[in-house]
């Protein structure tokens, strides 16, 4: 893959000055294996203090701190990346998790925790039923029954953008037949779960050199992506929005057990409870020639 530059802009704007309260912001691109950051820059207006943590999942995230009143509100973040992941990857499973079902070794049960866990109400196991439909048979090969959920919500649930902020519930998603690429995350993650896998919510972006990708309207967009922990392999990407498998054109930001622990930009105002008119965000993705690229 190209080497990569993303310019993400959210621009807030208010009826009148309001007093911006501390903004939480995960824009900083997650380093690993397959993706190394080159350079990362965040300006704000107004002028506001940054100071960086991590959170429990080991996301970078940044706390932005105002002293002064203002009618708008402009975050802009600009990174540089190495994407080197494979188009077509091959994953080293372990023998003992070729096929589901299997058990996870007690440490990996373990540190997984609240990653296996159903984080939405299931009572009539309508969802669990669901997923267990695409289980072949007794034994079946753990990556193709992982593969074909993926497929399963991209050929039976509608993709639509949706600009406000919430996600729906699986149950809903199944129920409409449609939703946003975070709809298909959390539903691909909570199926897994309801199977017994281990799965987390990644938050990104996508790269979409030839716009022929599902979630952006131009070369690049934010995006949301699913990944399955399987032994021997570790954890395995699945964008079930595009029906893909593995990394390539997706640039993580976060991971996290549920979605709202990955939103880009949070935060409250204090001001008149009609100050808000509007947010609008941009976003451009597109290679850059590494000569011109400045390290971190």
């Amino acid at each position: 893959m190209p080497m990569l530059k993303i310019h993400h802009r959210t621009t807030y704007t208010f009826r009148e000055k309001v007093t911006l309260s501390p903004h939480r912001l995960m824009l900083r691109p997650r380093e690993g294996r397959e993706l190394r950051l080159l350079n990362h820059e965040i300006s704000i207006s107004p002028e506001a203090e940054l100071s960086w943590s991590h959170d429990v999942f080991g996301n970078a995230i940044a706390s932005a701190t105002f002293q002064t009143p203002s009618d708008s509100l402009v975050v802009d973040s600009s990174a540089t990346v190495d994407l080197t992941a494979s188009a077509w990857p091959v994953f080293g499973i372990a023998a003992s998790a070729i096929n589901y079902p299997f058990l996870y070794p007690d440490n990996d049960w373990t540190d997984l925790g609240a990653l296996t866990v159903q984080q939405y109400d299931d009572v009539e196991q309508r969802l669990a039923i669901w997923a267990r439909g695409f289980v072949a048979g007794r034994v079946t090969d753990t990556l193709s029954l992982l593969k074909d959920i993926g497929l399963g919500i991209a050929s039976s649930i509608s993709y639509q953008s949706r600009d406000e902020e919430g996600t729906q519930t699986p149950l809903s998603t199944l129920d409409r037949g449609w939703g946003s690429c975070r709809d298909f995350a959390v539903l691909f993650v909570e199926a897994a779960r309801s199977l017994g896998f281990g799965a987390r919510i990644v938050s990104g972006y996508l790269f979409n050199p030839d716009s022929s990708l599902t979630g952006s309207t131009n070369h690049g967009s934010t995006h949301a992506w699913v990944e399955v922990f399987v032994p021997g392999a570790g954890w395995i990407t699945f964008d079930p929005t595009n029906r893909s498998m593995g990394g390539a054109n997706l640039i993580p930001v976060a991971v996290s057990r549920d979605i709202a622990q990955v939103v880009p930009i949070s935060g409250s105002f204090i001001g008149a409870t009609d100050a808000f008119l509007s947010m609008d965000v941009a976003v451009e993705v597109k290679m850059v020639d590494p000569a011109s690229v400045a390290r971190l």
